[in-house]
Parts: structure tokens; sequence; C-alpha cells
């Protein structure tokens, strides 16, 4: 693993120690109540690599953050952007129409013209 991500996860573990705290739930309450043991928990709350994401989505439940789980990878900026890149060009020309000659009224038939 690299140093960013374990950062990521070191954070992460802190946040939801904070969480957890601050709701002064007890590490073995919290841990009982998203299934997963004590020592589970602990790792998690440390940062340690190898957690399931299951595991964190419990905890998330647990602490009643699960609606942050929503926001992971929601909105793909980068992604749409590579799509975008791969739509067609747009056409350099209307296309064809019938409808809109219909509703045109027929010309008016020239008076001179029948003049002998």
């Amino acid at each position: 693993m690299f140093g960013p991500q374990v950062k990521q996860l070191v954070d992460l573990g802190t946040r939801l120690r904070l969480a957890r705290l601050r709701r002064k739930y007890t590490a073995a309450t919290v841990a009982a109540r998203a299934g997963i043991t004590r020592t589970t928990l602990g790792k998690m709350e440390r940062g340690v690599p190898g957690t399931s994401l299951g595991a964190y989505v419990s905890v998330l439940r647990a602490l009643g953050l699960h609606a942050d789980i929503d926001a992971i990878a929601r909105d793909d900026e980068m992604g749409r952007r590579l799509q975008d890149l791969e739509l067609p060009e747009p056409r350099s020309r209307a296309p064809k129409t019938t409808t809109v000659l219909a509703s045109v009224p027929p010309l008016k038939p020239d008076l001179r013209e029948r003049a002998p």
C-alpha cells in the first residue's frame, strides 16, 4: 500500500473513533452492533489495511453515519469527462424534416403569367 492510501485509512479510523467517542459508545458496543469483533474495530480505528469494506459499512451504520456511504464516488467528474470525449461530434447541418414544409401555405399563382 502507498503512503497516501495508508494516511487515508488512518484518517478514516481517527474519524470513526472520534464519532464513537462523541456518542459515548464503548468499542465493545459498536463492535457488537456492527457484527464485528472488538479487535477488528480496533484495527479499523488505527487504519490498519486489510479490513473489509463491509466492516466499515457496518460500523458507519452502527454509528448512524450510513448516509455518508452514499457520498462515496457519487460525482464521477473524470468519468463523465472521459465519456464525453467519446461522444460523436455534433452534426454540421440540421436534420431533414417534412413537418415544417407542410405548415407553409402554397404560393398564389401569379396572375400576370395567365395574361394572353
